[in-house]
């Protein structure tokens, strides 16, 4: 495919996907309104230091978003960021005021309302209102702190092969930095010690470390801080989804840059005792690329060896068993961030988060160590994974 339609199909399919968040931000906000303005009746004060500080809210990501490429760039990312924590407040108050909606609901048929609730001078809908905004902020100001202790996940895990001059191998994950416009040099700087701390004889890094396009990045020279990462046998990553929204190319080339080893589509043997086998991520196919299958990939490996496999979307987990791979390891999924969205990639993926093993072939799926769009994580928490691998017979 040509250049010229892979630019068209990458059009195409951003104005597709715009097109659908713009729908549902829209509904999102639309249903918090209407319902603020039935609970919040009259001409009032606070109705309308609703209705303004709703709008000032509403607008901040795409104003801020707009201004990124026009205007002072700390003013833009003051707006984005306002705007990013709106985005969970948003969804919490969304899915509380459904509750209750369903709780009126229930009761026009069941009637388990207390009388006094219905009487016309009762006061429980802005009472309910302005408990579900209060809450909705708490349940933010919670992610948020929670989105920024990381976590360390040990695994012990045995691989039946032997490899004589390597007993162990310390191995050290982190996926889905996304580095841009939330995730800055600060936190980079915490997650990079934090692993350096652990003295991983190998770093992986299975994707999404970048978030959009990496101008700030280079601005800010977060290269420089990547190139921290301290490894007996180097740091490897492949390509996730949002490296090709950063503009695939660019966003390899910065990782090396950092000394990092990019594997796409391609295998490493490392240190006469070890594959690593990089996989391209599956967003590739939108701009004009092509995926090689997993069985190509293998065709050179000495299955003698222990091989270790990086694949940034954990989509069709069996090809790894199929094709003698001993570990994948895999991001993306967030699992979710924040409920309820786990729900939704508890369903989707055939492992959301964590440990699985099927067959001879072990899979760890990480819920990365940043976050996209809100800042915020509830139900899990960001993590590094150090894996104690051992080789040999048990």
């Amino acid at each position: 495919m040509d250049n010229k339609k892979a630019q068209v199909m990458k059009q195409s399919g951003f104005i597709i996907f715009f097109a659908i968040v713009l729908t549902i931000y829209s509904f999102f906000n639309w249903y918090i309104l209407s319902r603020g303005l039935i609970a919040l009746p009259g001409a009032g004060i606070y109705r309308t230091l609703f209705v303004v500080l709703s709008l000032l809210l509403i607008l901040s990501y795409p104003v801020g978003r707009i201004m990124e490429r026009t205007v002072n760039r700390t003013l833009s990312e003051f707006f984005i960021h306002i705007g990013a924590y709106y985005l969970a407040v948003m969804v919490f108050a969304f899915f509380l005021i459904l509750c209750i909606d369903f709780l009126r609901l229930g009761n026009h048929f069941l009637h388990f309302y207390p009388q006094a609730w219905l009487k016309p001078e009762s006061r429980i809908k802005p009472v309910l209102f302005w408990l579900v905004i209060s809450f909705s902020f708490i349940l933010t100001a919670a992610g948020a702190w929670n989105a920024r202790q990381v976590r360390i996940r040990n695994l012990a895990l045995q691989i039946d092969k032997r490899v004589d001059w390597l007993p162990e191998l310390n191995i050290v994950i982190a996926s889905d930095f996304h580095l841009g416009n939330i995730i800055h040099n600060s936190r980079l700087e915490k997650i990079v010690a934090g692993i350096n701390a652990l003295q991983p004889d190998v770093i992986l890094l299975p994707g999404d470390i970048f978030d959009e396009d990496i101008t700030t990045l280079i601005e800010k020279n977060t290269a420089g801080i990547l190139a921290r990462f301290k490894s007996k046998y180097g740091v490897y990553a492949v390509p996730g989804n949002h490296e090709y929204y950063s503009g695939i190319d660019r966003a390899i080339g910065y990782l090396q840059q950092a000394h990092i080893t990019v594997l796409r589509d391609s295998a490493a043997f490392v240190a006469n005792s070890f594959y690593l086998i990089g996989r391209d991520d599956p967003t590739g196919k939108r701009f004009g690329g092509k995926r090689e299958k997993l069985a190509n990939l293998m065709q050179g490996i000495d299955q003698k060896y222990p091989s270790i496999l990086l694949d940034h979307q954990p989509f069709h987990l069996e090809e790894a068993q199929e094709n003698g791979v001993d570990l994948q390891l895999s991001g993306h999924t967030h699992h979710g961030q924040f409920f309820p969205f786990n729900l939704i990639t508890n369903r989707v993926y055939e492992k959301s988060w964590g440990y699985l093993k099927k067959g001879n072939t072990h899979y760890y799926i990480s819920c990365g160590v940043g976050t996209w769009g809100p800042p915020v994580r509830l139900g899990n928490r960001p993590e590094i994974v150090r894996i104690r691998l051992q080789f040999g017979e048990k």
